[in-house]
């Protein structure tokens, strides 16, 4: 019987790849920062009633909310702030995919030095090709004149996600899931509302399809996606639960093509495949 956890790693990169489309249907109507302090804030008091309910341990010790602090910080606000900040700035979302999908690449090679995982050749071979994938995928994003403070956003996106995903490997598994990501939201939701009040963003227009949104990005992003990535990678490789982000991107042009009406060529296609491929091999490697 094929085990339920083995499709762990396909609904997480359903999930993730949704935050594009709902970024897009939500920042016209709110300034970045603020809407991501309410959403992880927010998701932090849900987490905490939940750790609640479920008898888990809430006070987890001060080095134990120290580290998930950080995290939460490197994780949510500078990854999520940086990506939600460059799209309003005007980046496409395409390319923000395809920058922040460079962390499998950062994440492994640093691994080797900070974690002690080793990457044998077929990994090299997936990693790269699936960098490839992306940019097969979403190469036409970069004829647009891109602004420069988005670039540095997302760049900046790019490191958090990949600092967080090595601290995460390195300290997560010692801290309780659902109490440690409360305190990841919590302090990178102050870390947002410091931001908002500082750029003076601060607007949020309660409509319809804004709720809607939110809601979604709330559950199915920082609840489904979130919890999920923690716990791949408290119990894989960063190497291999990284891979998964170059599914994103081609999920993701599909998810835009299916609601949005946005074409995928035939060199969109290839991408595909290609990122599937180097997916393949990291997995494969690992098992």
């Amino acid at each position: 019987m094929v085990k339920l956890t083995r499709f762990a790693p396909l609904v997480f990169v359903l999930l993730w790849s949704t935050g594009f489309v709902g970024a897009k249907y939500a920042l016209p109507y709110a300034d970045p920062f603020i809407f991501l302090s309410v959403r992880v804030l927010i998701a932090a008091a849900l987490l905490f009633a939940v750790a609640a309910l479920m008898k888990s341990p809430i006070l987890i010790g001060g080095s134990a909310i120290r580290k998930s602090a950080v995290i939460g910080v490197f994780l949510h606000a500078a990854y999520l702030g940086g990506v939600f900040f460059a799209i309003s700035q005007g980046v496409p979302a395409g390319v923000a995919a395809v920058i922040t999908s460079m962390q499998p690449v950062f994440v492994s090679l640093l691994a080797i030095k900070f974690l002690g995982e080793g990457l044998r050749a077929s990994q090299v071979v997936g990693l790269f090709l699936g960098l490839a994938g992306v940019v097969l995928v979403l190469g036409p994003s970069f004829e647009n004149q891109i602004p420069t403070i988005g670039i540095v956003s997302i760049f900046i996106a790019l490191a958090g996600s990949t600092i967080a995903t090595l601290m995460q490997k390195k300290f997560g598994a010692g801290i309780p899931l659902l109490s440690g990501t409360a305190y990841q939201y919590l302090a990178s939701g102050l870390v947002l509302a410091v931001l908002a009040g500082a750029t003076g963003g601060v607007h949020i227009e309660w409509s319809s399809r804004f709720i809607v949104a939110f809601l979604w990005l709330l559950f199915g992003l920082s609840f489904g996606a979130i919890l999920l990535l923690l716990w791949l990678l408290n119990t894989g490789t960063a190497a291999s639960v990284s891979s998964l982000m170059y599914l994103v991107p081609p999920v993701t042009a599909i998810e835009a093509y299916a609601i949005f009406g946005e074409k995928v060529n035939t060199q969109g296609f290839l991408g595909i495949g290609v990122c599937a491929l180097g997916v393949w091999l990291v997995m494969r490697s690992t098992n």
